[in-house]
């Protein structure tokens, strides 16, 4: 079981202390967000989702790799959480970012795969403990409040330790939302544009630089020229 110093947190400290709601570009500041958007392989989830009209079908769920089901309930919360879609645009959820961390652990970061379920485990088990519901049923100023005792080191029950779990989250979900949107994250460019990145570009014009920031998104991705190939795993590309 997760713990927070082994008993339940007095709400009046735990509200002095909860996050006033930053913004993503808070959260991100320091992140290298333009070398994460040439990363290889290494949203807002609701709580609930809206029940189907009567006379559609439900929503078709993507395939998972190694991650459960309610694992990645859970993940996609804590993405949208730590990059939430606001008023300038979609977020991690949007972009992707839990199917993107999926894929990695089955692949490239296999190492943190049992990181990822014993965490995922254990913030579930604080949530349902302390909170009384799953994490993805929390409102979001509870769920940021256990984020943020989770980011200051305050929860047992994680490897290699709470705050190390949170940075490795973090981390996963930067990756997810500004990656190549060929390793699986980054759907439709929404990491990119909100980044106002133009996209991958293998030379560039006079003007090109001229324009500088302000360079249309070409949106493609890298394995989009000829140069490259794609091969049909995350992280599979390689030269023609």
């Amino acid at each position: 079981m997760a713990r927070e110093g082994g008993q339940q947190p007095d709400r009046d400290e735990e509200r002095a202390t909860r996050p006033a709601n930053p913004g993503r570009r808070d959260l991100l500041k320091g992140a290298g967000l333009v070398g994460a958007a040439a990363l290889g392989g290494s949203g807002r989830l609701i709580a609930q989702e809206p029940a189907p009209a009567r006379n559609e079908p439900p929503p078709v769920r993507e395939a998972l790799e190694v991650l459960t089901a309610a694992e990645v309930e859970t993940l996609e919360v804590i993405c949208d959480c730590l990059i939430p879609s606001d008023e300038n645009g979609p977020g991690a959820r949007e972009a992707r970012a839990a199917h993107y961390i999926d894929s990695a652990l089955a692949g490239p970061d296999t190492d943190d795969l049992e990181a990822f379920r014993i965490g995922l485990a254990a913030i579930e088990d604080y949530a349902r403990n302390v909170r009384g519901k799953p994490f993805a049923q929390l409102i979001r100023d509870q769920q940021d409040s256990i984020l943020l005792a989770l980011q200051q080191n305050k929860l047992d029950g994680f490897m290699p330790s709470a705050a190390g779990f949170f940075n490795l989250l973090r981390n996963h979900t930067i990756n997810g939302t500004f990656c190549d949107p060929y390793y699986g994250g980054n759907r439709d460019f929404v990491g990119w544009d909100m980044i106002r990145y133009p996209g991958v570009r293998i030379g560039a014009s006079e003007r090109d630089v001229e324009l500088g920031a302000d360079l249309p998104p070409n949106r493609q991705s890298a394995y989009d020229y000829r140069p490259y190939t794609k091969t049909g795993g995350s992280g599979g590309a390689s030269r023609a």
